[in-house]
């Protein structure tokens, strides 16, 4: 693989360190954790598992339903607990059933951030907010990962799903570091109505013996997720890694030691695409495999978090350091996050609180140099359906998105200061042009569409169906759409390409696959026809 540019490779200089379109602007701590958590999470969440509590809210600017204080209303219950092998939880859900239990009296939106829970209390997530909800890990935590393209269908709709993805550890040891291959198969959900028929009045106290809670922990055995790992030896942390798009086989790393490396996984993936169905053979995932990359780049400087392959011209990536620099790289055999439609354009991201265009046809500065935030931008991400919008994420917890059409002028479309903390990952949807994904070090990944106004008629509607006051905050966006919780410390998130609605996120206690329940209307796509028009 040839570079060009001086010295191999181009080397454009940024103004201040961390620059870069595709990844975090700043150094982050390794993720270290104490014990090596288990392969793989318990397939069906219950009360006493881990879990993510989710909140989830009304599709098109409905009004919102959360939970306030052992009220669940469409998203979250709170878990009182008692002392003493008998103990009670106040827990009412909503249900698609005929007869979904609703606590009386107005309802209170319950804002992770803002509200407090009581001593002794926890949060439960819904599974009614939830299509598909499963937790795994490869072993030790990671920072970045990558969904890999399959052929198993250009759009797909229907469960069972198998995912295949990429990513790079954060070991305690920098010679225990690896890049983990995996398929995730037998994903198993049950598409459920995002609105209650009806509800019924009570407030009743479960005793967390009761056959109910028994019922709920059961796990099918028949709807297990099944987990195939593949182990490639790594030196030292992956701080990113990322698949290309036109050949998911080959995959760059951005390593701690300051080297970018581009891998031909085909082998690995293979054998996971020929693997039976069961459960893998025993001690098979612990094998770490010794495979050379195809090629280690040297030129940076010190670290770095950005990289990005272009969606365009098939090999050519770019790679942004701690050291004000971002190179691009140019492969021979055929002729860094990237223009969707501009073969030569790709953006970056700065602490200085920039974002900057670059054209690499026109030398070594960007032709264009936007003040986006206040304080430092982590993260950013280009719209690949609608390619004038731009999102990006401070470090302050704001994101903000901008139309490049109206660059010499007011280019703000929408600024949101929801999170309480740093942004760590920005991403747009691959099915719909105005909703996007954020996850901030605040425990939270939010989904918002950008096309919701908040709508008075169509709240009271709402309400008139709940049969109850349902009021939320004013101050509550009407653009969000879902609220993740339980992963701590997130730090990435990947919509599925090829699989509307699911998402997949890290974090240091593990990855999370989530299809929430309320946006799976909004994506077409997911009939039949749509589908075998897309793929024909």
């Amino acid at each position: 693989m040839a570079n060009t540019g001086n010295g191999g490779n181009t080397k454009l200089c940024c103004r201040n360190p961390g620059a870069g379109a595709w990844g975090h602007g700043r150094r982050q701590n390794p993720l270290y954790p104490s014990s090596r958590p288990p392969p793989l999470l318990p397939p069906s969440p219950s009360p006493a598992a881990a879990a993510p509590p989710a909140a989830t809210r009304h599709l098109r600017g409905s009004a919102a339903l959360y939970s306030a204080k052992g009220v669940s209303l469409m998203g979250r219950t709170i878990k009182k607990a008692k002392k003493g092998k008998s103990k009670k939880t106040k827990k009412v859900e909503a249900s698609s059933s005929s007869k979904p239990a609703v606590a009386p009296g107005p309802a209170k939106v319950w804002q992770p951030g803002v509200d407090t829970l009581e001593d002794g209390e926890e949060l439960q997530f819904d599974p009614e907010a939830y299509n598909y909800l499963r937790g795994f890990d490869i072993g030790w935590s990671c920072l970045s990962f990558d969904v890999v393209r399959d052929q198993l269908g250009l759009v797909r709709s229907e469960f069972p799903h198998t995912l295949y993805g990429v990513a790079g550890t954060q070991a305690e040891k920098a010679s225990a570091n690896y890049i983990g291959i995996f398929k995730l198969s037998n994903i198993s959900g049950k598409k459920r109505e995002p609105i209650p028929a009806s509800t019924v009045d009570g407030d009743t106290d479960v005793d967390s013996d009761s056959s109910s809670d028994e019922e709920d922990e059961e796990i099918n055995e028949d709807t297990k997720p099944i987990l195939h790992l593949k182990k490639v030896a790594h030196a030292g942390c992956v701080n990113r890694i990322r698949s290309m798009t036109q050949k998911p086989h080959l995959c760059a790393t951005w390593g701690d030691t300051g080297h970018v490396q581009v891998w031909d996984l085909s082998s690995f993936l293979n054998s996971l695409a020929e693997a039976e169905s069961g459960a893998p053979a025993p001690k098979e995932d612990d094998i770490i495999h010794k495979h050379l990359p195809l090629k280690v780049f040297s030129g940076h400087k010190d670290e770095g978090y950005a990289i990005d392959w272009s969606p365009l011209v098939t090999g050519r990536l770019v790679s942004g350091d701690c050291n004000k620099c971002v190179h691009l790289w140019e492969p021979t055999p055929n002729n860094w996050n990237w223009s969707p439609t501009e073969a030569d354009v790709f953006a970056s991201c700065s602490v200085d609180g920039t974002i900057a265009i670059w054209d690499i046809r026109t030398g070594k500065k960007p032709c264009i140099s936007i003040k986006a935030h206040k304080a430092d931008v982590n993260v950013i991400s280009w719209n690949r359906l609608a390619s004038s919008m731009i999102a990006s994420g401070c470090d302050d917890g704001s994101f903000s998105v901008r139309d490049l059409r109206s660059i010499q002028e007011d280019s703000l479309v929408a600024h949101f200061e929801y999170h309480k903390k740093a942004v760590t990952s920005i991403e747009w949807s691959p099915h719909e042009a105005a909703s996007l994904a954020v996850t901030s070090e605040d425990h939270q990944l939010t989904i918002w569409d950008l096309s919701l106004e908040r709508d008075a008629e169509e709240e009271a509607e709402f309400r008139a169906k709940m049969k109850e006051q349902a009021n939320a905050p004013e101050d509550l966006p009407p653009q969000l759409l879902f609220v993740h919780q339980g992963q701590k410390d997130l730090k990435e998130l990947h919509w599925h390409p090829q699989i509307p609605s699911m998402i997949i996120s890290t974090a240091i206690d593990g990855f999370n696959v989530l299809m929430p329940s309320n946006i799976d209307t909004t994506i077409p796509g997911n009939t039949d026809a749509t589908m075998a028009s897309a793929e024909s």
